[in-house]
């Protein structure tokens, strides 16, 4: 499906529920899911400059990694990206509490990669969002916590991409944040690659397959 189809898809949906609207981005990682979103998000709001106007929103599940800090206390350090690693029962709460009725605005947190850390309190949502689109790796993985971000999702998409273009994007995005090449490739197949075969599993549970360039 072309960008256009997709934000008229969104569109459509919006227009049909009742109340907030939560589509879900899935995806292996490296695939596109947040430059997916972010344009997304550029032709849903175009003609709302104002963030206080705007009626869609981009909450990724990037701000609910636990801190470095807490992975080396549990021993998970070296599995950062791995379902285990994530506040899944925060990111699950947070959804369920954009859907109900807002009054005043609501921060969500997200994730600064030059740091590889995630950070409190900067994404608002105001009031008039009545679309969020949140993209996370799990939001289809049949486990606690994970089955309850599901839950608040109106409809979950799986992006896919040609694998050899995915896996070279994804080693250049860990030596672009500070990674030798050698250390890159080391982390795509120890972490990446088997979280990415997790996620692939789930791909049957979408709602609709996104094949994006």
């Amino acid at each position: 499906m072309t960008l256009s189809e997709l934000v008229d898809r969104i569109e459509r949906i919006s227009a049909r529920e009742a109340g907030v609207v939560v589509i879900g981005i899935v995806g292996a990682p490296g695939v596109g899911k947040t430059t997916l979103a972010e344009q997304l998000m550029a032709s849903l709001n175009q003609n709302k400059p104002d963030p206080d106007q705007q009626r869609f929103a981009h909450v990724p599940l990037d701000g609910f990694h636990l801190s470095d800090q807490e992975l080396a206390r549990l021993g998970l350090l070296e599995r950062k990206g791995a379902p285990e690693t994530f506040d899944e029962h925060g990111y699950a709460a947070l959804l369920k509490r954009l859907r109900g009725r807002r009054d005043s605005v609501v921060y969500a947190p997200g994730f600064e990669r030059t740091i590889e850390q995630p950070i409190a309190g900067v994404i608002p949502v105001y009031p008039s969002v009545r679309t969020i689109l949140t993209e996370g790796n799990y939001l289809l993985l049949d486990r606690p916590g994970w089955r309850q971000a599901q839950a608040q999702c109106t409809e979950v998409w799986y992006c896919e991409q040609d694998e050899n273009l995915r896996l070279d994007r994804l080693i250049q995005r860990h030596i672009l944040f500070g990674k030798s090449p050698a250390a890159a490739a080391e982390w795509v197949e120890r972490v990446d690659e088997p979280n990415a075969r997790l996620i692939e599993a789930t791909k049957n549970r979408a709602d609709l397959v996104i094949r994006v360039e």
